[in-house]
C-alpha cells in the first residue's frame, strides 16, 4: 500500500531561484548526497529534462528509478511519476513553490511525496522512509539554494 507524505521548509531565495536550482539535473550531483549517478534520458522541446535515470543509496542499499517530469504548472511546482524502478513500485511527487508573505525573497517549497515499495514492508517503515527522504531533499535543497544566493 502506498504511503503520501507532505512536507514544507522555507528557503531564503526567490521562487524563481528555488525552481532553477531543482530542475537543473546536471548539477544534483553536487548536492545530492544520497546520488550516486543521474542521466537525462529525454529532453523536451524546450530542453528540459522529461525522463531522467537516478542510481541512488537507499534502504542500505543502491536503487535505480527513472523519473518522468511535467512542467505544465512550472515554475509554480514540478511533478514527477516514476516509470521504472527495483526497489519502488510508485515514487510520485511535486515540488510547489510559493513566495512567503509576498516577499520576493522568500519561498515556501512543500513536498508532496507517494511512496510505494516493491518489497513487502511494515506501512510504518515506509512512512518513515518517506519522511525521510522528503525531510534529506528538503534540507539538502534549502542548503544548495541559500549557498547559490
Amino acid at each position: 500500500m502506498a504511503q503520501r507524505a507532505t512536507q514544507s521548509i522555507v528557503v531564503a531565495a526567490a521562487p524563481s531561484a528555488v525552481y532553477s536550482v531543482v530542475v537543473d539535473f546536471a548539477r544534483y550531483g553536487e548536492w545530492v548526497t544520497d546520488l550516486k549517478s543521474i542521466d537525462v534520458v529525454e529532453r523536451d522541446a524546450d530542453g528540459r529534462a522529461l525522463e531522467v535515470a537516478f542510481r541512488a543509496a537507499a534502504f542500505g542499499r543502491s536503487t535505480k528509478y527513472s523519473l518522468r517530469y511535467d512542467y505544465s504548472h512550472a515554475p509554480e511546482s514540478l511533478s514527477w511519476h516514476q516509470t521504472s524502478g527495483d526497489v519502488t513500485e510508485m515514487l510520485n511527487g511535486c515540488y510547489f513553490f510559493g513566495p512567503v508573505d509576498d516577499l520576493d525573497d522568500q519561498t515556501a517549497v512543500t513536498y508532496d511525496l507517494e511512496v510505494d515499495l516493491a518489497v513487502p514492508i511494515p506501512q510504518f517503515i515506509q512512512s518513515r522512509a518517506a519522511y525521510r527522504i522528503q525531510r534529506h531533499a528538503l534540507r539538502e535543497l534549502k542548503n544548495r539554494v541559500e549557498e547559490l544566493a
